[in-house]
């Protein structure tokens, strides 16, 4: 009886579930695992959760445009990544700065 060779398998199922086991529980770690998705593809690529503190959320911009369009978009961003955190909203505030290509 010969055995039926199975392919190999992803390895990005496994890395996803360990990721998920070691990442740390803080509001950022959240924020940023759910970003991508909240903002989409365009403003992810050019601005990233940095940093926060008492529910107040740093975002660093590759330019002052894209910091001054995310204060403009901060309210349906943040209800948008409440919505994606969870029932008990947790972030209050975004503080968006520009931080050059250099991040």
């Amino acid at each position: 009886m010969t055995r039926r060779r199975s392919a190999p398998r992803s390895l990005a199922g496994a890395l996803g579930a360990l990721s998920v086991q070691v990442a740390p529980q803080t509001l950022l770690a959240d924020a940023q695992r759910v970003w991508p998705g909240v903002v989409g593809p365009a403003i992810a690529a050019a601005a990233q959760l940095t940093a926060e503190r008492s529910g107040v959320l740093t975002v660093s911009c590759a330019a002052s445009v894209w910091a001054q369009e995310l204060d403009l978009l901060a309210p349906q961003i943040i209800s948008r990544l409440n919505a994606s955190l969870g029932p008990v909203p947790r972030v209050r505030k975004l503080r968006c700065v520009a931080v050059g290509h250099g991040r």
